[in-house]
């Protein structure tokens, strides 16, 4: 090898630096590819995204192969640079070559490669995958001895090599590939993900229409009031009751009772005879399954009672769509909350406003976890009704009690400070 003319062995050192260039930045592209996209393409009829999931199905051997291959080209390359260096230098070339390939390997055979790997593993996995091939064919005696020994090793650890990494991902993992796919995704259909997501943890009781805001008719009425009710009411289905709410007795659809209504042939039998069978949901039911349980009974409203079967509220299927895609009717807009901005950066809101839609118009994270109302987590916080002029804090936000009665708080006023910045120390000049 001292012998070899220096052109041939430069060029030959040249050749096994790209070959660990090759090595390296396959080894890291390949395991940067993304999984779900890698078996998109694979399914889609993708050749290189089909051989770099074969490969991928058996790490040990693609690691395997890409070690030997590696480990080789790097000595052998070591070989060759301490002969040239040696003709060149004499025995000072030992010195000159260890120091010389070590920087080069190190940027030429791995820094530079795998960065580009990393940020184009895709354009680095897909082409070396066929080479890769080739070569776990051609050495797989040396291969399958040596993962036999390295398994063999893991195994007296403790450790499986059979197993398969879990490449499921959870709900927050989910939440936070969709926030950073903001760039690829359009907003709108960002925040319908997120919301379907958000299903899991949101119950009937964080979005049903509370009882007192429930329309309803009332067969204890007159007819004279029931027929105006039915004349003027934006819903098209409403829970009959007898004197009490908790007495329901059926949910009527405006169109099965159309006729009657245009004819001035409606009569209370007539009404309780249009009326189906109520639909009952529990208050604590996530929307998830509820919005199953919709579509498995046929069923557009349910009525929300709690564990001893008071009627708590009602909630729609509309209700539920609306937290996935956002508000699509103007029913919203007769239970949404009362925010009045004011001039001063403050916001006066109404005490029965629901802390969910606050927080969902403001952007601010008030807790909703305990109570619903902004009403209820003033009384919870102060465990008392309080007097108007009462000021108090939750987390970071300030509130100010405006007007309240002996049996709630009606109006608020709240806001968030902005913290001061705090001055930068200037040093004393000299």
């Amino acid at each position: 090898m001292y012998d070899l003319n220096p052109a041939f062995l430069i060029g030959l050192l040249v050749f096994l630096i790209a070959c660990s260039a090759f090595f390296s930045s396959s080894e890291t592209g390949m395991l940067s590819l993304n999984r779900y996209r890698l078996r998109n393409l694979a399914k889609q009829g993708h050749r290189g995204a089909k051989r770099a999931s074969t490969l991928l199905n058996r790490p040990d051997r693609l690691l395997g192969i890409i070690l030997v291959g590696n480990t080789f080209v790097n000595i052998f390359a070591a070989a060759i640079a301490t002969a040239l260096a040696i003709q060149l230098w004499g025995d000072a070339g030992i010195a000159i070559a260890t120091v010389a390939l070590t920087i080069i390997l190190l940027i030429f055979g791995e820094i530079a490669p795998k960065t580009l790997a990393i940020l184009r593993p895709e354009a680095v996995a897909y082409p070396t995958s066929l080479p890769l091939m080739l070569l776990l064919k051609i050495l797989s005696p040396l291969v399958w001895l040596l993962n036999g020994v390295s398994n063999g090793l893991l195994k007296l650890c403790g450790v499986d090599p059979s197993s398969k990494r879990n490449d499921g991902l959870t709900t927050e993992e989910l939440r936070s590939v969709v926030r950073e796919s903001s760039h690829e995704l359009p907003q709108n259909r960002q925040s319908m993900l997120l919301g379907i997501l958000d299903l899991e943890t949101v119950t009937v009781n964080d979005i049903m229409i509370p009882r007192n805001e429930v329309a309803g008719i009332d067969l204890e009425d007159s007819l004279e009031d029931i027929i105006t009710q039915l004349r003027t009411t934006p819903h098209t289905r409403l829970p009959v009751f007898r004197n009490d709410i908790n007495q329901i007795e059926g949910v009527v659809h405006m169109r099965q009772i159309a006729r009657l209504l245009t004819h001035d042939q409606l009569t209370k039998e007539a009404l309780s005879q249009a009326s189906h069978e109520p639909y009952f949901v529990p208050e604590s039911t996530p929307l998830s399954i509820q919005l199953v349980n919709f579509q498995k009974h046929k069923r557009r409203i349910g009525i929300v009672v709690d564990e001893y079967g008071d009627v708590l509220g009602i909630v729609t299927l509309e209700d539920i769509l609306e937290e996935i895609v956002g508000d699509f009717s103007n029913q919203d807009a007769l239970r949404s909350p009362d925010i009045h901005p004011q001039d001063d950066g403050t916001q006066v809101i109404d005490g029965a406003a629901y802390i969910r839609e606050v927080n969902k118009a403001l952007g601010w994270s008030l807790p909703c976890d305990g109570p619903k109302t902004l009403n209820g987590l003033i009384t919870e916080a102060l465990e008392s009704i309080p007097e108007s002029a009462v000021c108090l804090k939750i987390g970071p936000y300030r509130l100010e009690i405006l007007q309240s009665t002996d049996n709630r708080v009606k109006s608020v006023r709240v806001w968030r400070p902005t913290p001061i910045a705090q001055p930068t120390p200037q040093s004393e000049s000299d």
